[in-house]
């Protein structure tokens, strides 16, 4: 099931940043009294009572302004309403109601989508809430009061977006068609390869880095079986950006990736894989997906008959964090491999739905500890009681110890290892939960 993806909006120095770490629960975003400070679009995993968003925290919109900054913050904010499934407007309410509110409010009403009207910094609602009735002239609903910096009125605020969510994911679940997202940097050819297996000019190709600003979905028929992709605008380092919109593709990129089973990251071939290609990477290693590297362009390398083994050494180097994943070498101008690509989509779906039997799992475990003793720690050693497997996308599964502290990360490698020895699942990550319980409970 895919995640709501909410995003704040509204002007500079409104509080957005403040909000959006008080909903994160950490220190993300840069907060500072200056307009324009929030230069970075930062996303994060939000839980609320039981439900799941990723938020975005935005720039500041400015309508009117001609600073580039701010004006270049209006063309972000616009994205992330495309992008959005839920808008949260912050204003200030020591601000007042300004023109420019209006004038942002009028972008969020033409943009169709649900909108949370939130006034910040109502630091005493008894004696501030006149000043807050004063934003009912935006004509988008009932505003309501919060102070991100003192945490008031948040609970209501996330009462009023979660309504907002779909009751029960009924498309997802009737639509069982694969959905693929494809991801990577500017220009290394992935709408390209969306073209290529449509056999149609879909998306627009340029060699202008940037081209794609939508997330396109396409359906592709193959072999009888139909298949969703979903095109992304390029990610690209922040040190080569020189149009601040392009910057903002990263959440366009999150967006896809949470939509989407398996992600194909697109890897330049003539450039080979990069620090930024691992970045990019990360976002769908972080939420469990499945994952192909496609190395384009590989009809424009020179190669000898080690060329792949290199590329794909370097590929694991730098992709250290996700070894599962399939590394394909394609051309999407030639065509070449990109038949593999679907074969390579269904089996890493099928893995992602694998499930494996709670004893065939306990007798891995056994093997694994018979040969490999637990870590101990001042005299205490870990013990592993049972395993069994709770969940599919990602395939995960719950380890119950005597002691959680004592389960380092590289033993519960160790077992993920043994796992995958057995039953390979190619293509996906595995989740691990470890579990606390009593000797005479287990």
């Amino acid at each position: 099931m895919s995640k709501q993806v909410v995003a704040i909006v509204g002007r500079p120095n409104v509080g957005k940043s403040t909000l959006f770490n008080a909903l994160a629960g950490e220190m993300i975003s840069i907060v500072k009294d200056t307009p324009g400070v929030t230069r970075d679009r930062i996303y994060a995993d939000v839980t609320w009572l039981d439900k799941t968003f990723t938020m975005i925290d935005t720039g500041g919109i400015e309508p009117d302004s001609d600073d580039i900054i701010l004006s270049q913050m209006r063309d972000q904010a616009q994205i992330a309403i495309d992008t959005a499934d839920v808008i949260v407007f912050l204003t200030d309410v020591r601000q007042g109601l300004q023109d420019s509110d209006a004038k942002v409010a009028d972008m969020l009403r033409r943009s169709h989508k649900p909108v949370v009207l939130v006034v910040n910094k109502v630091d005493n609602f008894d004696k501030m809430m006149p000043d807050v009735y004063e934003f009912y002239n935006l004509g988008i609903g009932d505003p309501i009061p919060v102070s991100a910096a003192s945490r008031l009125g948040i609970g209501d605020m996330l009462e009023e977006v979660v309504k907002h969510f779909p009751e029960h994911e009924v498309n997802d679940e009737e639509d069982d068609r694969p959905r693929v997202a494809i991801i990577g940097k500017p220009n290394v050819g992935k709408s390209s390869i969306v073209n290529k297996l449509t056999g149609s000019d879909r998306v627009i190709v340029s060699d202008i880095a940037g081209t794609t600003r939508d997330a396109v979905d396409t359906t592709i028929k193959r072999n009888g079986k139909e298949y969703v992709f979903i095109d992304t605008a390029g990610l690209r380092r922040k040190s080569k950006i020189k149009e601040d919109l392009e910057r903002y593709s990263i959440i366009r990129a999150v967006a896809a990736v949470e939509k989407a089973d398996v992600v194909v990251v697109v890897i330049d071939g003539t450039e080979g894989v990069t620090e930024q290609d691992a970045k990019i990477a990360g976002i769908a290693h972080d939420r469990g997906k499945g994952i192909i590297v496609a190395v384009n362009k590989w009809d424009a390398v020179e190669k000898d008959d080690k060329t792949i083994y290199r590329q794909t050494e370097r590929i694991r180097s730098t992709l250290s964090f996700m070894p599962y994943a399939e590394i394909l070498f394609i051309s999407a101008v030639t065509g070449k491999r990109l038949d593999k690509l679907f074969e390579t989509i269904d089996m890493v779906i099928e893995n992602q739905n694998m499930r494996v039997q709670t004893g065939v799992l306990n007798e891995i475990m056994a093997e694994a500890v018979a040969l490999q003793q637990p870590p101990s720690d001042k005299g205490k050693r870990l013990k592993l009681y049972y395993m069994t497997q709770v969940a599919v996308k990602p395939p995960t599964f719950v380890i119950f110890v005597n002691d959680k502290q004592l389960m380092h990360f590289s033993y519960q490698r160790y077992i993920e290892n043994k796992v995958r020895d057995t039953f390979g699942f190619k293509g996906t990550a595995l989740k691990f939960i470890i579990r606390e319980r009593k000797a005479e409970e287990a």
